[in-house]
């Protein structure tokens, strides 16, 4: 194999409300929905999408692309957990690694859809992780949101790269990595070849406040990573490679966006598989956002990602204005 996440995997049941108020501060931002307390509220539909999650996400996006994946998981032994798998093996995915436990049950997240965008209700179930103790080495390992009773297996994994240093690693730090603090994943930090996040991720990783997006980079390339990879959403991304700040727009979107999520997902794993692929930093900035458009043309995080072939006929049709360039 050439690409093996490491994440939880769920499955995100989509609830498409008919009744809500959107509110939001200037600019669009710091948007809440309300609805009536206390009431029985109609809602439109709901779907139930399995094998998700950031990492999941990823090891289907390299599949997709051709890559040859597979994921390193937990599931429950359930009906949930059968659906996962399934879809896996459909996807290409190798299961090898995904661990059944007959005591806990599969991932199960709500996701709160109205209009283009969405709010997720998130449960990890407390697995008992471990990083197995025979993998074939990959090429890289791409590391993602996990529950809060992994701390061993992110001293495993740091363990293993060591051991292994022709593995680039790939970190797209979740919830509970970033609550672990920045000094507790230093080591790791410092082992990572591309890490990357959304411009809110990246403040609450450094411990800062609205921060500009160059001192972002600057501040999480001073922990360690060789690449640095920032999303900020309709604004594009960002990425510093220690000698030069490259920016990518978003790619125009055909139609306004069906649902939003795993867009960032899509964007920053592509980004990845390329590199894997070994396209350059600034090809691979020009793959990222073309997933992430096709990903929000359908409901949650896998339907839209593209096969390679697709991705790189939207690229040679790409308007003369979609290119990478220096940031200022």
């Amino acid at each position: 194999m050439d690409f093996i996440a490491i994440g939880d995997t769920t499955v995100d049941e989509f609830i498409k409300l008919k009744d809500a108020r959107v509110t939001c501060d200037i600019n669009s931002e710091n948007c809440t929905i309300s609805m009536k307390w206390g009431d029985k509220i109609p809602y439109e539909s709901a779907e139930l999408i399995p094998a998700v999650g950031n990492a999941a996400n990823a090891a289907v996006a390299a599949a997709r692309l051709g890559i040859s994946s597979g994921f390193i998981s937990n599931v429950g032994a359930d009906a949930y957990g059968a659906q996962i798998l399934e879809t896996f093996e459909k996807e290409g995915v190798s299961t090898k690694y995904i661990r059944e436990h007959q005591d806990v049950k599969t991932n199960h997240h709500y996701v709160l859809w109205y209009e283009s965008e969405r709010t997720i209700l998130i449960r990890h179930e407390a697995f008992p992780y471990a990083f197995p103790e025979e993998i074939e080495t990959p090429r890289w390992i791409y590391l993602s949101s996990i529950g809060d009773q992994s701390e061993q297996l992110h001293a495993d994994v740091i363990h293993w790269l060591k051991e292994h240093p022709e593995t680039k690693l790939a970190f797209q730090p979740g919830t509970f990595q970033i609550s672990m603090g920045k000094e507790k994943l230093a080591e790791l930090y410092r082992l990572t070849e591309i890490v990357a996040c959304n411009k809110e991720e990246a403040e609450r990783i450094l411990g800062l406040g609205e921060t500009p997006i160059t001192t972002l980079l600057d501040a999480l390339h001073a922990l360690g990573p060789k690449i640095v990879l920032i999303t900020d959403g309709p604004k594009g991304a960002y990425a510093f490679d220690g000698s030069q700040k490259l920016t990518v727009p978003m790619y125009p979107d055909p139609k306004p966006p069906f649902e939003r999520t795993g867009a960032g997902d899509a964007c920053t794993s592509t980004i990845v598989a390329a590199l894997c692929i070994g396209k350059p930093i600034e090809e691979a900035l020009l793959w990222g956002p073309i997933n992430a458009m096709a990903v929000v043309q359908d409901v949650g995080a896998q339907r839209g990602l593209l096969s390679r072939s697709a991705l790189e006929q939207l690229l040679a049709n790409a308007p003369a204005d979609y290119r990478v360039l220096p940031l200022a």
